[in-house]
């Protein structure tokens, strides 16, 4: 499983208590424990959460999809995100699931609990939901995202007027109703959504890309910026959808981990300064 990409969930000051949360209810482990940074492990699948302030809210555009084997692990997991937290469709038998429901929970993530096959050794899996002006665009933005990264493909596609049982008058029959997708090994799902939400895509939830050197870093930030997109600070940009990246060269976390507490701090604050991370300038503050 590519851990070189993962999602990174946006706290206000309660990411370590978020992290305890999900490790006890997914048996997971916390792996990194600052007081910015929490990074966890469940089913094997790294989630970073991050203490970055009240500027940003999560939203259900982006909701973590958890593939169960049975209804007793449907339940259990419902059971425990329910605790002080918000029903966004009942726990009940669909026409796509003998099991699923959708809740926010306390920490303001919203999960899909869903009973079904895996379609690779991923368990949970993030999902995006194109609404407002991106609404039936969710096709392009799975080929920008598999031509942007190696090893990517898109897999299977239900459209609303696939369905058996007929659509949503609301929903255009070509529009995605749900669809798999690959970027460089790593599964997401997406669908369109023509309901009037209050929310959109945000900082809220971004995914993490951790790169290999240079030539990687700006391939990705160069397409993903194009036609629309935009940068923002340390390494964070949105694309054309206004979903949110940030593009991490590995380089940058081995240089800010550094025993020496100054020589680290100054890479902090050279990154603090850039847009797109360049790695041969945080080596230079590094070495000053």
């Amino acid at each position: 499983m590519n851990n070189d990409i993962f999602p990174c969930l946006w706290y206000d000051g309660n990411a370590k208590e978020s992290a305890e949360f999900y490790c006890e209810i997914f048996d997971g482990q916390i792996t990194a424990d600052t007081p910015v940074v929490m990074n966890i492990e469940l089913f094997g699948q790294k989630l970073m959460l991050l203490n970055g302030g009240p500027h940003f809210t999560k939203n259900a555009s982006v909701s973590l999809m958890v593939i169960c084997e049975t209804e007793e692990e449907v339940q259990n997991y419902w059971d425990k995100l329910f605790d002080g937290g918000m029903i966004l469709m009942p726990l009940d038998s669909y026409s796509w699931s003998k099991k699923y429901g959708w809740i926010q929970d306390k920490y303001g993530v919203t999960w899909q609990i869903f009973l079904g096959e895996k379609l690779t050794s991923q368990k949970i899996i993030p999902t995006l939901m194109f609404i407002h002006k991106n609404n039936g665009k969710a096709l392009e933005a799975m080929e920008l995202y598999t031509k942007t990264f190696p090893n990517s493909k898109i897999g299977n596609i239900l459209r609303y007027g696939d369905g058996s049982e007929g659509h949503p008058i609301s929903e255009p029959a070509e529009n995605i109703q749900h669809a798999h997708f690959e970027i460089d090994g790593y599964s997401l799902f997406c669908m369109d959504n023509s309901y009037d939400h209050a929310f959109d895509f945000n900082e809220g939830i971004s995914m993490v890309v951790m790169t290999d050197d240079q030539e990687q870093t700006d391939r990705y930030w160069n397409i993903l910026t194009s036609d629309g997109g935009r940068e923002s600070m340390c390494g964070w940009l949105k694309d054309k959808f206004g979903f949110s990246w940030q593009i991490v060269p590995k380089r940058l976390i081995q240089l800010m981990s550094d025993s020496d507490p100054l020589k680290a701090q100054k890479v902090v604050q050279a990154m603090m300064k850039m847009q797109k991370i360049i790695i041969r300038d945080l080596e230079k503050a590094y070495s000053s």
